[in-house]
Formats: C-alpha cells, sequence, structure tokens
C-alpha cells in the first residue's frame, strides 16, 4: 500500500496527529530500512469491562496490524503500580503485585476480542524498569524540568489548590515514556487523554538519541446519550461482550448526529466509503436505514456474519414490528415469585427502583396486556411473554 493510502487510514476519525510532513518521513524511512512501523500501545492493567469507547483506540491499532505493521502492547504492570494520575484529585492508592497481575491477565483477555493475538507483541515494562538503578533513574528524571510536569492540567490544578502531589506520581509520565525508548517506538497511539504522557515520549526519545515517534491522538466516544463519555456507570455503553442482538439495539440508539463519528471510530471501513456514507445523509436519505448498516457493521465486528444478520431481523421484528420474535430469551419464575427479582436477575437493569419505575410508566407487558402494579403478580403460565419496554422480549419457564 502507498504512503497516502496508508496515511488516510491512519488519520480516520483521529482528533490530533503528528504532522503529516513528519509522518510521510517515517513511513519513508522504515521503507527504506526494509521494515513496518513499530507501533506502541500502552495499557495500564485496570481491567475495564471493555466497551466501543475503550475499543477506539484498539480499532485503530488493528487498522494498522491490517496494513502489516507491527503492534507492541505494553501492560504496564510496573507503572500500573503507581497509577497515572490523569483526572484525579488527590494520589492514587497503588495497586498490588498481585492486582496488577490479576488485572493484567484480564485485560489480555480482552483485548485479543479485538486484535490478532498471532501478530501482536505484548511486553510489560517491568521487564526493564525493574533493572534500572538509581543512577539510571535520577538519569531519566534529568531529562524533563518540574515546571514541563506541572503543565499537566491535573498536577497543575491540584499544585494551585495546594493539593498534596506524591513525587513518585511525577514519575508516572517519564517511566511511560521511558517504555518508547526501550522500544524504539515509530508511532504512539492513545486516547486525547493521554496526549501529555506520549508527547513527553517524543521529548524523552529525543534526549536519548532516538527518532522521536510519531503520534496519533483518538477522541472520547459519546454514549447512547449523544452528550456524555460513554460510561459503564453512566449506563450509556456499548459493551464488546455483549450479545449480538443487544449490541445491535443499543447502536440503534445513537442519535443521528453521531452516525458518521461511530463510522470512523467503531469500524473498520475505509475512509472513502465513510464519506459516501456521508453524502448520503446529506443527500436526504433517512438517517434509520444507515443507522441499521452501521449497527449490523459493528455487531459484525465482534460476532460475525450470521450473528449480525440475525440480530438485524431481530431488531425488525421485535422493534419495527412490535412482535414478540421467536428465539427470544427465557427467563426462570416460580410461583409467588417477586417479578422485580425475577427481572433484576436477568442483569439488564440497574435497580429495582428502575424496575419499579417501568411498571408505573406503563413499560412491562405480559402477552401484550400492560400491567402498571408488579403487586398484582402472583402467578405467571410457562410460555407466557414478558415484554419490559421497547422490544425486549422474555419467555417465562417454569
Amino acid at each position: 500500500m502507498d504512503i497516502k493510502e496508508t496515511i488516510k487510514i491512519m488519520l480516520k476519525g483521529v482528533a490530533d496527529h503528528t504532522e503529516v510532513k513528519e509522518i510521510e518521513e517515517k513511513l519513508k524511512k522504515v521503507e527504506k530500512e526494509g521494515r513496518t512501523l513499530k507501533v506502541k500501545l500502552g495499557l495500564d492493567p485496570s481491567a475495564p469491562d471493555i466497551h466501543l469507547g475503550h475499543a477506539v483506540v484498539l480499532r485503530k491499532i488493528k487498522q494498522l496490524q491490517d496494513l502489516g505493521h507491527e503492534v507492541i502492547i505494553i501492560i504496564g504492570d510496573f507503572t500500573g503500580m503507581i497509577g497515572d494520575p490523569t483526572g484525579k484529585s488527590k494520589t492514587r492508592k497503588p495497586l498490588t503485585r498481585e492486582q496488577v497481575e490479576e488485572n493484567a491477565k484480564t485485560y489480555q483477555e480482552q483485548i485479543f476480542k479485538i486484535l490478532d493475538k498471532n501478530k501482536t507483541t505484548v511486553r510489560y515494562n517491568s521487564e526493564w524498569l525493574n533493572k534500572m538503578n538509581f543512577r539510571e533513574v535520577i538519569d531519566l528524571c534529568s531529562k524533563c524540568t518540574v515546571a514541563r510536569i506541572l503543565e499537566r492540567d491535573d498536577f497543575k490544578n491540584r499544585f494551585e489548590k495546594n493539593q498534596a502531589i506524591a513525587v513518585h506520581e511525577f514519575f508516572y509520565p517519564l517511566m511511560q515514556a521511558y517504555d518508547s525508548v526501550e522500544l524504539n517506538a515509530d508511532l504512539e497511539i492513545g486516547g486525547t487523554d493521554q496526549t501529555f504522557n506520549i508527547l513527553m515520549g517524543r521529548n524523552i526519545q529525543r534526549d536519548y538519541g532516538e527518532d522521536p515517534q510519531i503520534t496519533l491522538f483518538m477522541p472520547l466516544l459519546e454514549g447512547l446519550d449523544g452528550i456524555e463519555k460513554m460510561s459503564k456507570s453512566l449506563g450509556n455503553y456499548i459493551g464488546v461482550f455483549e450479545d449480538a442482538n443487544t449490541m445491535y439495539a443499543k447502536v440503534m440508539k445513537i442519535p443521528d448526529s453521531l452516525i458518521i463519528k461511530y463510522y470512523n471510530l467503531c469500524t473498520d471501513i475505509h475512509p472513502d466509503e465513510v464519506e459516501k456514507i456521508k453524502k448520503r445523509l446529506l443527500d436526504g436519505e433517512n438517517p434509520r436505514n444507515v443507522k441499521m448498516e452501521l449497527a449490523e457493521e459493528i455487531t459484525r465486528l465482534y460476532h460475525n456474519e450470521a450473528e449480525a444478520k440475525n440480530a438485524k431481523e431481530h431488531f425488525v421484528t421485535a422493534f419495527t414490528e412490535q412482535k414478540a420474535p421467536e428465539d427470544m430469551p427465557e427467563i426462570k419464575y416460580e410461583d409467588g415469585q417477586n417479578i422485580i427479582d425475577v427481572i433484576l436477575s436477568i442483569g439488564k437493569y440497574q435497580s429495582k427502583a428502575d424496575i419499579k419505575r417501568l411498571f408505573e410508566q406503563g413499560g412491562v407487558k405480559i402477552n401484550d396486556e400492560k400491567v402498571s402494579d408488579y403487586r398484582s403478580i402472583t402467578n405467571i403460565e410457562n410460555g407466557t411473554v414478558l415484554q419490559i419496554g421497547k422490544g425486549n422480549y422474555y419467555k417465562i419457564v417454569k
């Protein structure tokens, strides 16, 4: 693939990046040396339940992997015992070695839902950071001033408010930057919240006599509400481990204004194709049609072709035609059991109070009949269809 085409794919959906001229020079350099880009992604092993927001950076890594570039994932097992203070108003409690190791294992299981395991090198930064002697640590620290460290908003804000900053917290961006030196990384990718850390890597590489890495910064992804950053705690997320039907239905809930952003950040569709989709919307095509294609594309990425098509059919039946699908999930029920507890056991609803509100608002039906008082339900026949909200159907099994 020629350099211009590579850059087009690299910059798809990117919020900020190194100047294009420097990216071109880096690509020409590695091509001349007969190799590919050495792409670095550093992960703090906090073991999140990965959703599409977390996956934005991983999808970009996968695109570069598909172009044949070398991908190296750095599990920050050493830095994880300090923790990146980004966005924190106080010193973060360090993780234990056992916590870091368990989280790192969980994280790897999740990232390979997206990345090709056979084409990914995983390294732990304890491999080199554990071996540094104090003279080497002092040498690393000498390459950055306190003024530079205090340019980071979180440190700056805490300093101005006279809030405590432990000295060891200053080491996090330096150690993360040193990872790039150890790898001699050509490119580092991260979210916009990692801008300071990643640019520090460029500076430190220069100080150690290496060519500075180029950078790509991915934007934060808004969740289903279209306003707040995707977050499990806010309930506006789409999990990459959710079943196909749930994933498809959730994508259909995003605002029309986010369709193109989701195409850019959550799919591997070529940028030229995304431009054609944008034109279809500008020409007046119904956004719902385009969103259905988006939902099928995202579902296919995390499941497969057949499951994506079935999810589409399920959505059309359940949401558009308002009919109970044949393949609806089953839930166990025993006579006299509290229906609120039964619905809570599904795992889709946050609390009993939320479920009670659904009843009060007329959002629950039994065999297509609205039930507003959950206390009136004391016995349900085997095979009864329970509908909760729009398009969520369940078959009662005794």
